[in-house]
């Protein structure tokens, strides 16, 4: 019963040892292509927030073709701290948002993508990162070169409700942010705010200038991305006014 025993033990832990470490190999040689989907889809939500996108479908190589555009439209980049300095040394590539958010404003890089249009137009493009009802949610918007107001926009998100929440990827509820602006006559910073309460909700609130209609069912979320949009944006907002000064 002994040498039974110890066999049994003995083969078990073979096995585990044995599917651990063929685990641990897959996992180590699936890390670079993993590694290079994140970096092609957060190319493309890049390029999404600047309307780059509209022949991916079309493509035979999608990848090649996200890579292609990233390299020919994406002229620049610079990382800035909320105070609207200029980091040198740090590629805004290589940050996360989601680390960043987690950092007291202070303390924070944040990336800017400088991207040059065929027309010779220049747009900034900057990163959002959020929570929505079930989970995190993030985008791209793209400026004009008034840093205020808006040419592009793309959100997504991990968890939200199919049919409500999940609906800030769709072009209804991301078109009527284009043309809105973050800064007032005044030069003050109002942001962009989602109106409750159905189409038409921001009209009936007099601000077409800053306000989008939140999505029916979905408002929760909504008001995920109006917090986004006005804690990320916050920490643009000084290098946005810099920039109009010069």
């Amino acid at each position: 019963m002994k040498q039974t025993n110890t066999y049994i033990f003995v083969y078990a832990s073979v096995m585990v040892i044995a599917v651990a470490a063929i685990l641990s190999f897959a996992a180590m040689s699936l890390k670079p292509y993993q590694e290079k989907n994140r970096e092609i889809e957060k190319k493309k939500y890049i390029l999404q927030s600047v309307n780059l996108t509209k022949d991916l479908d079309k493509a035979d190589n999608k990848d090649k073709f996200i890579e292609n555009e990233y390299k020919k439209y994406i002229t620049n980049s610079i990382v800035i701290n909320s105070k609207g300095e200029k980091i040198e040394g740090v590629d805004a590539f290589s940050i996360s948002m989601k680390v960043e958010m987690s950092k007291p404003s202070k303390e924070r890089k944040l990336p800017i993508y400088i991207c040059t249009l065929d027309d010779g137009s220049v747009k900034y493009i900057v990163s959002l990162r959020g929570k929505g009802l079930w989970g995190p949610i993030w985008g791209n918007l793209a400026f004009d070169n008034d840093f205020n107001t808006i040419y592009g926009v793309v959100f997504d998100h991990k968890a939200e409700t199919p049919g409500l929440g999940a609906e800030i990827t769709k072009a209804f509820f991301q078109k009527p942010f284009l043309g809105k602006t973050i800064f007032d006559e005044s030069d003050n910073f109002t942001s962009i705010h989602v109106y409750k309460g159905g189409k038409g909700a921001a009209k009936a609130a007099g601000d077409l200038k800053h306000g989008v209609d939140a999505i029916s069912g979905g408002t929760i979320t909504s008001r995920g991305v109006e917090s986004m949009l006005k804690t990320c944006l916050s920490d643009y907002k000084n290098y946005f006014k810099n920039q109009n000064l010069n």
